[in-house]
């Protein structure tokens, strides 16, 4: 680029580059009053500066697997020197990251890209629409992983308010040793044995403080496991056609089985905790069982605990009418549309999916790929990439690469896809369902019937009113669909 290349402003957030030759053809314009009156000029004139190196500000989150982020940073700090952006990766804690959301939407300013990890639907109407750009992955690696689409495509407005690059499986975490001595050696099965094998493990193991380590509080590994519980019950707060049916029978009797899991298996500290207490626990070997993704396990094994070869992993536990499990995290980019260098943003993320083997290895194989076909051979065609993706994953899963004793361990891993979903199951993940997400509407239920604070039937019936007034507000808005079947 020339440095006499003058850039004009043409509208907000964008600027066009006037070489010095039309910049100057600009000013005469305006001198001799062609086009231009002359005090218009001065006022263009300020809107005119010298090119300035192109930036890129990601915000990001504090990875639970530390090795990703020290694979990261670099990688994104070398990707802008390449291309001549100035990049500037920050971090924040998982707890923090919609209050931080929150906090640049009201500013109006911030961070050009923003990194969640549960559907950012509630955050639409911020953010820019990036079919351009997940159009463009499809065409390079085949479609999208069908329950990461539901998180971030709304198909009310056809819009996609964000691009995913990972997923991430949400098995059950178990110490084979003391399930094996419970007479359940491969761990729990059903949500029935989880309550009787955890009554069996208290019986045995006083050492144990919190026999099944299950959150009812305000953080994302409890908003997965109560939903969880709640759909293999058959209940859920929509339906497909996002019409609300939280208030049901079903509903009611996973809210009892919930309350017999907290008073019989669990104890009141599982209701302050937040997103690592369940890691730590197991890791103590302070509970014999949590929901959550394979960072227990890689913490284990980064610290050398002896912990780490008894963690073994069972699937979606199986309910009265369904065997279904939340995905643990869906990885979400969103762009905002105060964005100074939305362009830029939207190149960086093509190009990380395009590395995205090295992005799964880095990660420890914790962050699954969105575009199955993103980790497949470079040279194999884009019709078969999804299933050679899909090799290559099941692939390092039979023989994990970090140390698993067995080497297959994570096996299971490789097929979590089937019965993995979304929240917002069986509907996708709307506004409305991520500001239930948000504000943990479904764990406050379960744990005010747990506690005694209501009964399951009026923990019902105050959360119905809850889900059927967000859904009001964002229907409102032309967000969310439905409502002709509301019951």
């Amino acid at each position: 680029m020339d440095d006499s290349d003058k850039w004009v402003r043409v509208s907000d957030n964008r600027w066009r580059r006037l070489s010095r030759r039309e910049f100057l053809k600009l000013g005469a314009a305006g001198a001799a009053g062609v086009g231009l009156a002359a005090s218009s000029l001065g006022s263009l004139l300020t809107t005119i500066v010298r090119a300035q190196q192109r930036e890129l500000r990601i915000m990001t989150w504090s990875h639970f697997v530390p090795a990703y982020d020290a694979w990261f940073d670099p990688m994104a700090v070398k990707w802008g020197e390449s291309k001549g952006i100035k990049v500037t990766v920050d971090h924040v804690s998982f707890a923090d990251i919609v209050p931080r959301a929150n906090a640049e939407v009201a500013a109006q300013q911030g961070h050009d890209v923003y990194f969640f990890i549960s559907p950012p639907s509630a955050f639409e109407q911020q953010a820019l629409d990036l079919t351009d750009i997940n159009s463009e992955a499809e065409r390079r690696y085949g479609p999208l992983v069908p329950l990461v689409r539901k998180c971030v495509y709304n198909a009310n407005t056809r819009k996609y308010f964000g691009f995913s690059d990972n997923w991430v499986v949400d098995p059950g975490d178990y110490l084979k040793s003391v399930w094996t001595e419970a007479g359940y050696p491969n761990g729990p099965s059903t949500w029935d044995d989880l309550l009787r094998g955890g009554n069996e493990i208290k019986r045995r193991h006083q050492e144990i403080q919190i026999p099944i380590g299950i959150g009812f509080s305000q953080d994302i590994d409890s908003n997965m496991a109560t939903h969880d519980i709640l759909w293999c019950f058959g209940a859920s707060e929509q339906d497909a056609g996002e019409n609300v049916l939280l208030n049901s029978e079903e509903t009611v009797a996973a809210v009892e089985y919930g309350v017999r899991l907290f008073r019989e298996v669990m104890n009141p500290a599982i209701l302050s905790w937040n997103a690592a207490s369940n890691n730590q626990a197991l890791n103590a070997r302070q509970t014999s069982y949590i929901l959550n993704s394979i960072s227990a396990y890689r913490t284990a094994q980064d610290n050398q605990l002896p912990v780490a070869d008894d963690i073994n992993f069972v699937g979606a536990l199986g309910g009265p009418k369904a065997r279904v499990g939340s995905e643990h995290l869906i990885g979400v980019w969103v762009v905002w549309k105060f964005a100074k260098n939305p362009e830029n943003a939207k190149a960086f993320l093509l190009d990380l999916v395009d590395n995205y083997r090295d992005a799964v290895l880095a990660s420890k194989l914790y962050n699954f790929p969105s575009f199955f076909g993103s980790v497949a051979p470079k040279s194999v065609p884009v019709a078969q990439k999804p299933d050679e993706g899909r090799k290559w994953v099941r692939a390092a899963c039979l023989k994990d690469p970090f140390g698993s004793k067995p080497i297959d361990k994570l096996a299971l891993l490789a097929s979590a896809e089937p019965w993995s979903t979304n929240p917002g199951h069986p509907g996708p993940a709307n506004p409305a369902i991520g500001e239930i997400f948000d504000t943990f509407v479904i764990p406050d239920m379960f744990a005010k019937a747990a506690t005694g604070q209501l009964t399951p039937k009026q923990s019902v019936e105050e959360a119905s009113k809850r889900v059927k007034d967000i859904f009001t507000k964002w229907r409102r808005l032309g967000l969310v669909g439905g409502g002709s079947g509301d019951r």
